[in-house]
């Protein structure tokens, strides 16, 4: 089958306080996003991925690309407003009429390689398959009026990436307007009726978005390289 990973990072990084995008710091002495490049190259090495960037980062990316001798294949294109829009755009740049697409946070390096590879053989049986994992801690519901109830976690799933799908009905299911609630790629394929797969994910898979889980991936970086 084609195999196709859409890399999202077209975030500005406001919440991390750095110079740059959160997408382009240094991790274990490279952009965070060359580590998320590299573990789908590394795990299916025929996969075609397509990075989306705002446009104007194009320059510095290649830059970086030079200065790292980063040579994995792939291509870049153009962010949008909104993460619906960039996913939109990557899935646009795919040509091909059948495959199998993975659509991942660029800030997400850690995603362990089997649940890259379960994603795909799940998608291609299912149409679709989610990370996600666990909740450890108790959860609680808030209420308009103040008030708060006890919510069993084992009902509950926090969402990662990747979320794998049909190309041909994820393609289908982004020619919708876009809506609020479309917090994911899994919420706009259910908004066609489609019930979604889940798979589990790992839980090193962090969104790094502070300075904090930037200390922790430097810690898993460590880990890794003993």
């Amino acid at each position: 089958m084609n195999k196709f990973a859409i890399i999202v990072a077209g975030g500005s990084g406001t919440r991390m306080g750095a110079p740059v995008p959160k997408q382009y710091l240094e991790v274990g002495g490279k952009p965070i996003l060359m580590h998320t490049l590299e573990v789908f190259h590394n795990t299916l090495p025929d996969i075609r991925l397509i990075l989306v960037i705002p446009e104007k980062d194009f320059g510095y990316w290649a830059d970086l690309c030079g200065q790292h001798q980063f040579e994995i294949p792939h291509s870049v294109v153009n962010g949008g407003n909104s993460r619906f829009q960039s996913v939109k755009n990557g899935l646009e740049s795919i040509f091909q009429e059948e495959g199998i697409v993975a659509i991942h946070d660029g800030v997400r390096p850690f995603v362990n390689p089997s649940v890259i590879r379960e994603s795909f053989e799940v998608a291609n049986k299912s149409g679709s398959a989610i990370a996600v994992v666990a909740l450890k801690d108790s959860l609680r519901k808030l209420t308009d009026d103040g008030k708060s109830f006890f919510q069993e976690r084992q009902n509950f799933r926090l969402v990662q990436t990747p979320q794998t799908f049909l190309l041909s009905k994820i393609r289908k299911a982004f020619e919708v307007t876009e809506l609020y609630h479309f917090t994911d790629d899994a919420t706009v394929y259910e908004h066609q009726g489609w019930q979604v797969e889940l798979i589990s994910g790992n839980p090193e898979n962090i969104k790094i978005t502070s300075p904090e889980d930037m200390a922790y991936a430097d810690f898993l970086i460590q880990r890794k390289n003993k």
